[in-house]
């Protein structure tokens, strides 16, 4: 898998993701002081110099950043406006942060087999080969993705069953990454 390269999306979205993108497999805590800066951001200063031609792809990006940055709420309003498995995706990823694991499985479900799934497998085994804990083994034998099953894990962690944390969170960076780049790219097509 290509690493992220947060220079690869133009300068104002380098800007926003030239930082940390691991997160807590929590809520986060959103920062303040970037809130003001994140309501105004519009979606076409943002993908300078490329013109999204996909309103929705582009809306979803913003919401990514949203959900970047630990605002769920904010994210979860954009993502809920996009009635597509990119949507859903975004969704799903946003009620697992929330603590919400029924609800992310409810929207995972309405992703159905995502295009990136393949890509998010690969890029969470060759993470796995490097973690050397239980759920990287069990993820590291996985033969397709399954979200609901990463929910579990997710969930087993947030509420103390397993001690899995850092691979989880480097897991669930890859899925971010992969699917942020993903609606960015085809935002432009």
């Amino acid at each position: 898998m290509q690493e992220f390269n947060p220079q690869a999306y133009g300068p104002a979205f380098a800007a926003w993701l030239t930082v940390d993108r691991n997160r807590e497999l929590g809520p986060g805590r959103p920062d303040a002081k970037v809130a003001k800066q994140l309501r105004s951001l519009e979606v076409e200063p943002l993908f300078s110099p490329h013109i999204p031609r996909n309103a929705a792809l582009a809306q979803l990006c913003l919401g990514g950043l949203w959900l970047l940055y630990d605002f769920l709420d904010e994210s979860h309003t954009i993502s809920q406006g996009v009635e597509t498995r990119d949507g859903s995706f975004w969704h799903g990823i946003m009620h697992r942060r929330e603590g919400d694991f029924s609800n992310s499985k409810y929207w995972f479900r309405r992703v159905g087999d995502h295009p990136l799934f393949e890509r998010l497998l690969e890029a969470a085994q060759a993470q796995a080969e490097q973690a050397g804990s239980k759920v990287a083994e069990e993820i590291g034998d996985w033969s397709e993705w399954d979200p609901f099953r990463f929910i579990d894990r997710c969930e087993a962690c947030v509420r103390g069953r397993n001690e899995d944390e850092a691979f989880l969170r480097a897991v669930q960076q890859l899925e971010w990454e992969l699917l942020f780049d993903d609606c960015y790219r085809r935002a432009i097509a």
